[in-house]
């Protein structure tokens, strides 16, 4: 007797258009497209300017005078990872310039000591403002700008409304040094942010830690309900955030060598600009750093190139506010996109690989 054949099992195609029947090139104009732009742009602004733009001048320019606004970028992508946003940032970097400075000038301390002080100051803002955020149950929006106008007061109480201006005998040159000095023949600042950015890839791409915050910010319930706990992880977010601001802070202040207290303020929005466009380049859907690194050269590709074709000043709010505007719709476009391939494959799945999983036998005293 032969055994009865078994049932044929029925796959469906891949409908076009859906996640599974799209080839590599959208997703690698979607991943690589801003980088894309920038050598564009490179290509552009050194046709129209061949004297000016493309020398090693306009490159150590570029790296030297973007590598605060891409630590703070950095800074502010972190508890954007966990759906959460830190308007702070801009306050922060003005009150930890302004502490360094008048703990080196007006206090005396040893550079190394106040430097490394301001720094774990930041991390202890940070997580006043993830415990103000989570445990106040109060929206991040609210509470960082709250807590950001109090060190915008803070920072007007220590300089009294004016400036931090070192004596004749200036700041201790190996502090200057931090900012100004060169390594490989590029600007030292440069390896910073690329240092920083490899590290914040490699914690939320790499480690368990940063997966947990990815869920934290895709489904905070959803992650609750597998045991993730939300309050810590994203006050660990807002930490590591405050910890870099705290380091950027140190760098404006080697850069200024002037404690001025309204300066942070400046960069608050090229620091978003850059984090909401960062991911929409390299993991389109989800902030992540090197697409913030991505979106840090656009910018300053762009605005380098405008200040050289004669650009009036109020050019540069136009093309931030313009950015970000571009930033914010295409981040969403990229999310929902994602969630639109997901779900696509889910659909155009194998119907054997959809079924339930048959359900467990009854334990003792359940229902039958």
């Amino acid at each position: 007797m032969t055994a009865p054949p078994s049932p044929p099992t029925h796959r469906r195609r891949p409908r076009r258009g859906s996640g599974l029947g799209l080839g590599t090139g959208g997703h690698l104009i979607g991943a690589y497209g801003l980088l894309g732009l920038t050598a564009l742009l490179v290509l552009v602004f050194s046709l129209a300017l061949p004297r000016t733009f493309p020398t090693l001048d306009t490159l150590d320019s570029i790296l030297s005078a973007q590598s605060i606004p891409a630590v703070l970028a950095l800074a502010a992508m972190v508890p954007i990872v966990t759906g959460a946003f830190d308007l702070s940032i801009g306050y922060g970097l003005g009150l930890a310039h302004v502490m360094v400075l008048y703990l080196v000038v007006e206090a005396g301390w040893p550079w190394p000591l106040a430097c490394l002080v301001v720094i774990a100051g930041g991390l202890v803002v940070g997580v006043l403002n993830g415990v103000v955020v989570e445990f106040g149950r109060i929206d991040s929006f609210i509470a960082t700008l709250g807590t950001g106008s109090m060190m915008f007061a803070v920072t007007g109480w220590i300089t009294d409304g004016g400036r931090i201006v070192p004596g004749p005998q200036g700041l201790p040159p190996a502090f200057t040094d931090l900012y100004t000095s060169t390594f490989l023949g590029l600007p030292v600042p440069a390896f910073y942010v690329l240092a920083l950015a490899v590290v914040l890839w490699l914690v939320l791409e790499r480690l368990p830690i940063g997966r947990c915050l990815y869920v934290v910010g895709s489904n905070p319930r959803a992650a609750d309900l597998v045991g993730i706990p939300v309050r810590e992880y994203t006050v660990c977010a807002f930490a590591a955030s405050g910890l870099i601001v705290g380091f950027a802070g140190v760098l404006l202040a080697a850069q200024q060598q002037i404690g001025n207290p309204s300066v942070g303020l400046d960069y608050l929005l090229p620091a978003f600009v850059g984090a909401l466009l960062g991911s929409t380049a390299i993991k389109p859907g989800r902030p992540n750093a090197l697409g913030t690194l991505v979106a840090v050269a656009v910018l300053a590709v762009g605005l380098t190139g405008i200040a050289q074709l004669g650009a009036d000043f109020w050019t540069v709010p136009l093309f931030h506010g313009g950015t970000l505007l571009l930033a914010v719709g295409l981040a969403g476009y990229a999310a929902r996109r994602r969630m639109r391939t997901g779900a696509f494959a889910a659909r155009d799945a194998p119907a054997e690989a959809s079924e339930p999983p048959p359900a467990p036998p009854p334990t003792a005293g359940s229902a039958p």
